[in-house]
């Protein structure tokens, strides 16, 4: 069997993984993500650049996107959408010949002969994944929220669901912890077929530069590792944010780009 290229990992990834948790709906060759239960809304896509089964690898069009568009304002979800720009190059032309702004995110990837050595935590702190029934999870779960400037709290519908996917596997979770129990840094990842994307890193405001999102990611990256994932990426938005992650073993590995008002995706430590 041939070895996929990193760039059919990534894009069977994106193209995959929100199957986990949402049903896809078809718009000639563009495709919806529509969750099956609470949860952040996922996005649109062109398939992940790959044509549509029988639809023969017809270009996407303006009224293509705005069908998607259309069906995100009925959902009453972001109008979000995104793709490989390495997959896809072509339909950034289009989508900005229809006035609609396109952003960046470059995606890395972490070296496989690199495994990124335990970053140092300030005293007492200690980092863990989070359990299903750990009665923290609540507090976990705001503080990416509480770092990209978002509400306190989560909505209190979407814990269990939450619940669930930590239980069979589908999300992991991993919190630095203060020495009195309450967190302070989180992430996540999904992982699909070998491969997954570490995202929502965010620490919480009166704990930044501590390095405790680096401490996340790390021991996101090897507890993905431990379980049998061999592709671990993550997308960034801002430079000082490639830096660190540059200094645990992640290299460039393409761009994805967004349709604004996509939720972010970057990391802030």
């Amino acid at each position: 069997m041939t070895e996929l290229t990193l760039r059919d990992r990534i894009e069977h990834y994106y193209a995959h993984v929100p199957l986990l948790f949402a049903e896809a709906e078809e718009f000639g060759t563009l495709r919806l993500f529509v969750r099956r239960a609470a949860g952040a809304p996922y996005y649109g896509g062109p398939s992940h650049a790959q044509p549509v089964p029988g639809d023969g690898g017809r270009a996407v069009t303006v009224a293509d996107l705005e069908r998607v568009r259309a069906r995100q304002r009925e959902l009453g979800v972001p109008q979000a959408f995104e793709w490989l720009a390495e997959a896809g190059p072509g339909l950034r032309a289009t989508v900005e010949g229809a006035g609609i702004a396109v952003e960046e995110r470059p995606l890395m990837v972490l070296d496989p002969a690199r495994a990124p050595a335990a970053a140092p935590l300030p005293a007492g702190v200690t980092v863990r994944a989070v359990a299903a029934d750990d009665p923290a999870l609540a507090a976990v779960l705001a503080v990416p929220s509480l770092a990209f400037g978002g509400p306190a709290s989560v909505p209190a519908g979407e814990i269990p669901a939450v619940r669930q996917t930590l239980r069979d596997g589908t999300k992991v979770l991993v919190a630095a912890f203060a020495p009195d129990g309450s967190p302070l840094a989180a992430g996540h990842y999904h992982p699909c077929d070998g491969v997954t994307e570490i995202g929502g890193i965010g620490t919480h405001p009166a704990a930044r530069r501590q390095g405790l999102g680096a401490a996340v990611a790390t021991a996101l990256a090897a507890h993905a590792a431990d379980h049998g994932v061999r592709t671990v990426f993550l997308a960034y938005a801002r430079e000082s944010v490639a830096r660190l992650y540059a200094r645990l073993g992640f290299r460039p590995a393409g761009t994805t780009l967004l349709i604004a008002d996509q939720p972010a995706r970057g990391q802030r430590p």
